[in-house]
């Protein structure tokens, strides 16, 4: 393998913090690119490369993003759905994820659960949603054989579901109540945390509304802490306490809701909240216009990933790395614009 294609996990390790559920540092994904005769390894999509947030028990993170940019792989690799990871850690209260032996990982896949994107695909056809939310429940043996029935009853109440659906099969019903089994399903096994993929990106508005107040409401109800994966930046503002901004793989911003919507820093993080619309006819939209397309993840740029799209490149922007930098207490920015003091560099030119 050549010196380009070598992987490096060179990274400080965290100490675990009993304030975080969920503590990732420097995180990385890669997956192989095979080709040649010997389907040798020619090189790697870098899907999530270097990513590093905290989470609070109880919060919930909004994970935002162009499409493609590595949310879900960054969501379903904390969960070691995804094989091994590449690099970097993942603390789940306290413990190494990726050091756990079968027997641990068997009784931590209780605690963290996801709901995915595509309520339809990810519900089995053949199954009633009886079976469907009560499986794992039988599996992991939540609750005595005697209560099972009640036990089901009552999670689907507390998603808005009723005992008479237990027989019907997924196709019977309309998107918003898939989702709602999806919900019923991950929350049956009494989970600690949970990835949202995307949760209302197929519903229509008024279905959205239902199913982020129901998230809000469990999450009140039962102290659950939610990584909430979406593109929707509305609905991130309303639900999330923290939110990250990925780009091509990487986490160029991060901070509390209120700071991020109200003092976006990246150029990225600005470009995205330019598009937000604004329910009156009499604004006008300042929106910020990206030139070109996301470069690829197999072969990002050098130096700064945003530079190619980025109206306040610098020189060493095209060379050198940015670094995480805190710029106001809890508010983190990847970027060359600002120094430690969180003032801005006035070196620009043309990209």
């Amino acid at each position: 393998m050549s010196a380009a294609h070598t992987i490096t996990n060179d990274f400080v390790p965290v100490v675990p913090d009993e304030q975080y559920i969920l503590q990732v540092n420097a995180l990385k994904k890669y997956f192989p690119i095979k080709g040649g005769i010997f389907s040798r390894t020619v090189g790697y999509v870098k899907a999530v490369d270097g990513v590093t947030f905290n989470l609070k028990r109880g919060s919930t993170m909004g994970l935002v993003g162009e499409s493609g940019c590595g949310k879900t792989t960054a969501g379903r690799t904390i969960l070691r759905l995804s094989g091994e990871k590449t690099g970097g850690q993942v603390l789940f209260n306290g413990k190494e994820v990726y050091d756990m032996n079968p027997q641990e990982m068997r009784r931590l896949r209780t605690k963290m659960q996801i709901i995915f994107q595509d309520p339809f695909s990810s519900l089995s056809p053949r199954l009633p949603i009886g079976e469907i939310i009560g499986e794992a429940v039988r599996e992991h043996n939540i609750v005595p054989k005697e209560e099972f029935d009640d036990y089901i009853d009552q999670v689907m109440d507390n998603c808005g579901l009723q005992p008479f659906h237990r027989d019907r099969y997924p196709h019977e019903f309309s998107g918003g109540q898939r989702q709602r089994i999806c919900i019923a399903r991950a929350l049956a096994l009494n989970p600690e945390f949970i990835v949202c993929d995307e949760p209302v990106s197929a519903l229509d508005v008024s279905i959205q509304a239902q199913i982020i107040n129901l998230l809000k409401d469990l999450q009140e109800k039962y102290m659950l802490t939610y990584l909430f994966i979406s593109h929707d930046l509305s609905v991130v503002e309303h639900i999330s306490d923290t939110v990250g901004v990925m780009y091509l793989g990487s986490l160029v911003e991060y901070g509390q809701t209120d700071d991020i919507f109200r003092n976006p820093l990246h150029p990225y993080t600005k470009a995205l909240f330019s598009a937000i619309p604004v329910p009156d006819p009499g604004i006008k939209m300042n929106r910020i216009v990206l030139e070109g397309s996301i470069p690829s993840p197999a072969n990002p740029p050098k130096g700064c990933k945003f530079h190619t799209r980025c109206a306040n490149c610098m020189e060493r922007c095209k060379t050198e790395t940015p670094v995480q930098r805190e710029i106001e207490p809890g508010h983190y920015v990847v970027c060359h614009l600002y120094d430690g003091q969180g003032t801005v560099a006035n070196e620009k030119t043309d990209v």
